[in-house]
């Protein structure tokens, strides 16, 4: 555990997943440098470890997950918005009309 409200799965990745809800404009201390986030970071979501430049992989269990589509900076969510996944096309996890 990193801190109450992220945790690091594997020494190898470059993202730390909630643990605890942190609020945009909410603060916490990751790794020495304090981060105010700026976006709700809900539990079981990801944050970067480190600056991740567009077309790298995003490293989750110590495995690629996915590659970043935009750079990212150090302590912002990730998530569909600025990642592509390498097992799931994005569009296949949104439900139609109708379905659930």
């Amino acid at each position: 555990m990193i801190n109450k409200h992220f945790v690091l799965l594997n020494d190898a990745d470059n993202v730390f997943v909630c643990c605890k809800q942190l609020l945009a404009g909410e603060s916490t201390n990751l790794e020495g440098v304090d981060v105010t986030m700026t976006a709700d970071i809900t539990v079981g979501h990801k944050i970067a470890r480190k600056a991740i430049v567009k077309g790298e992989k995003i490293i989750k269990y110590g495995v690629s997950i996915g590659s970043a589509v935009q750079d990212i900076t150090f302590g912002e969510h990730i998530h569909m918005h600025n990642m592509k996944s390498d097992y799931i096309a994005s569009h296949t996890r949104q439900s139609k009309v109708g379905e659930e």
